[in-house]
């Protein structure tokens, strides 16, 4: 038997790329939008839903179409392979998710959230009121999950760092601080499966690459926080030179940075 579902609307908000989304929203420090599609009478179906604090969204996957029997969560538990009905992956033979998020409030076909772990264009399929004692069970047993340590991590960030981030974002470029957050403060660092690099071991000294930028941090032994202490683009200034190609279109930003911030001698 085979079913065909659409989307009821779309989400707007969030980062555009997978390395962008919270592994669950508890780790999210967002805003954004359910848009739903109109002349669907989705305006009715919203009604008495503003009383609730959060709800529950079922979307799609859209960005990941390969599924896997069995996954290396991002949580500590990166040593081995777990199966996929035990965790949470987006690499699931439908490319079905759930998110619980909070509702801010609702607005006609407008649906305004907090802190969600979906990426901008999301399909939406349904949306279900969060109902604290039919949803919760806090003292429910978690198999594998309960043998892990906690990979959540406090993060900092210098002032130099921060002021790269803020004309980043104020120009249009992706945010960097939110970038940082998904891929340092709540996962184990794994070379493997993040474009990390290790710059100086004696002084915890690392290097993610996100897009065409790169975040330079610390990361002492757990349980010390981790630093972000530098932030810069990832071209040289060859590649920033008037003609060269430009297949990201994000050059000219790149430009602006570092003449706003210019890197150290012979950089």
């Amino acid at each position: 038997m085979e079913f065909t579902f659409a989307p009821i609307g779309f989400v707007r908000g969030g980062g555009n790329y997978p390395q962008e989304a919270p592994r669950q929203g508890v780790f999210a420090r967002n805003e954004g939008v359910i848009e739903l599609l109109p002349e669907r009478n989705f305006e009715t179906a919203l009604a008495d839903l503003g009383g609730f604090e959060r709800i529950w969204i079922v979307f799609v996957f859209d960005r990941n179409r390969n599924w896997k029997p069995k996954v290396r969560p991002p949580d500590g538990a990166a040593d081995r392979r777990i199966g996929l009905f035990a965790t949470r992956s987006p690499h699931r033979p439908n490319p079905v998710g759930i998110s619980a998020v909070e509702l801010v409030r609702v607005e006609g076909l407008r649906v305004h959230i907090r802190n969600f772990d979906l990426l901008d264009g999301t399909p939406v399929l349904d949306i279900k009121p969060y109902i604290p004692a039919a949803d919760a069970f806090p003292d429910s047993a978690a198999g594998w999950r309960d043998e892990l340590d906690s990979t959540r991590r406090e993060l900092f960030f210098a002032e130099e760092a921060l002021g790269v981030i803020g004309f980043i974002r104020s120009h249009g470029g992706p945010d960097l601080e939110n970038a940082a957050r998904v891929q340092l403060a709540t996962r184990a660092l794994d070379p493997r499966r993040q474009r990390l690099t290790e710059l100086d071991r004696a002084e915890h000294l690392w290097l993610l690459a996100f897009r065409t930028w790169r975040i330079v941090f610390t990361a002492p032994p757990v349980p010390e926080p981790i630093r972000v202490e530098r932030i810069y683009g990832g071209y040289s200034a060859e590649e920033l030179q008037p003609g060269a190609p430009d297949p990201y279109r994000d050059k000219e930003l790149h430009r602006l940075v570092r003449r706003a911030f210019p890197p150290p001698e012979g950089k």
